[in-house]
């Protein structure tokens, strides 16, 4: 049997239902409940739930000596993220959200010399909130539109100059799916103007495969965690480090970052920092999330969830998505999707624009479909565990949801 017909066959035991996977998700309760909001948070399968129960127990029996068996789910965590980059040697730092690694990281910029910072108008909050700030204090933030997608890595290096400290952009755009290509080209020409090049893929990882050299990224910094599509809850976020990275002195750190620190012998004086990841520690920390974290990722590979396979369930779900959306016919004035672009350039979710994507949100709730909603676009995020029965269900309450929400 080739490797296409063992996808087609495992792709035919997801799709029916009851899906093959529901079972291992009993307390989420897949199998009972729409969940479409699987862009912002899928449910964690029941293993998830052992690896808290671990991180209690090792707590209990060995008090603060905890801390060895703790890092090593650290280590698990990191691992995992390293084969999920195609990374084996990539040095990640973890951090409880991406905020706390983007402000490390930012801390750490050459400011003063090159104040300008280069971004778009796409990004999520974590970095349209924090660029935002530092705009009031000075720094100088160019957003570029995020439309077309297509073409913004271009765009972005056209934009660089000697003042540019660094570029900021997300491999798949959080209210649209769209993927933005070229990364690699951008990353080519940040490395030649010596700008730092920061790439968020959150939004992808575990619904695409994210392979660094395939993409031309192994000079880049890339953030991103698993509360989304990889399901490991909240408090698992990563930064990968360049091979560069032991230039950069963060202003935020930690006392975690003293593990290992060797003094500069040139200036004795100045606060020393340990080598690769440990460069951009934090300090003492909840471990549980790296216990649970650890559990799901073991789940993955048991269950062969490899990031070839999620992107063929991925693809399967999101096209049956838009088949049973446009089969509803609804007027372009209550939701519309991009039927310009090919399924194979948009990420996990299916992205709906709508005036009322906000109403639309709340009224599918109200039918016991759980969704997600971004400004005007109205996010449908499938997950593997969900069946093709469920995904037309779950259009078939927006066709409803829209008929009552159309006003008079």
């Amino acid at each position: 049997m080739t490797t296409q017909d063992r996808t087609r066959d495992r792709l035919r035991d997801l799709r029916r239902s009851p899906n093959a996977l529901a079972a291992h998700y009993t307390r989420f309760r897949v199998a009972d409940r729409l969940l479409l909001s699987g862009h912002s948070h899928q449910a964690w399968p029941d293993v998830a739930l052992a690896g808290q129960v671990e991180a209690f127990e090792d707590a209990a029996r060995h008090v603060d000596d905890k801390w060895e068996r703790a890092f090593a789910r650290a280590e698990d965590v990191r691992a995992g993220y390293r084969a999920l980059l195609d990374d084996p040697r990539g040095e990640i730092a973890l951090a409880a959200s991406t905020h706390d690694l983007v402000v490390r990281f930012l801390s750490g910029l050459d400011l003063a010399g090159r104040p300008r910072l280069l971004t778009t108008d796409g990004e999520f909050h974590t970095l349209r909130r924090q660029l935002a700030r530092l705009a009031e204090e000075g720094v100088e933030v160019v957003r570029l539109p995020a439309e077309p997608a297509d073409t913004l890595a271009e765009r972005l290096a056209g934009e660089l100059d000697d003042r540019t400290g660094a570029v900021l952009v997300s491999a798949v755009l959080f209210a649209t799916s769209r993927i933005v290509p070229g990364l690699g080209d951008l990353a080519r020409a940040c490395e030649r103007r010596g700008v730092e090049l920061l790439v968020d893929v959150y939004h992808g990882l575990g619904a695409l495969p994210v392979r660094l050299p395939e993409w031309g990224l192994e000079t880049a910094w890339v953030t991103g965690g698993g509360y989304k599509y990889l399901q490991l809850g909240e408090g698992n976020c990563f930064l990968r480090l360049p091979p560069h990275a032991d230039r950069m002195r963060p202003v935020v750190t930690g006392w975690f970052a003293e593990f290992g620190a060797l003094a500069d012998t040139a200036r004795p004086d100045l606060v020393p920092y340990g080598r690769g990841a440990a460069r951009f520690a934090g300090s003492t920390y909840d471990p549980t999330s790296h216990y649970r974290a650890a559990r799901v990722l073991r789940f993955f590979a048991e269950q062969g969830l490899t990031p070839e396979f999620l992107r063929a369930v991925s693809l399967h779900q999101v096209s049956l998505l838009a088949r049973c959306f446009d089969a509803l016919d609804l007027p372009a004035e209550i939701a519309t999707r991009d039927r310009d672009t090919p399924r194979e350039r948009f990420g996990g979710f299916l992205a709906l624009r709508s005036p009322r994507a906000g109403a639309l949100r709340e009224a599918l709730a109200e039918r016991g479909v759980l969704t997600d909603s971004r400004g005007e676009y109205l996010r449908f995020g499938p997950a593997p565990y969900l069946s093709d029965a469920q995904l037309a269900a779950a259009v078939e309450a927006l066709g409803d949801a829209a008929h009552e929400t159309r006003p008079p």
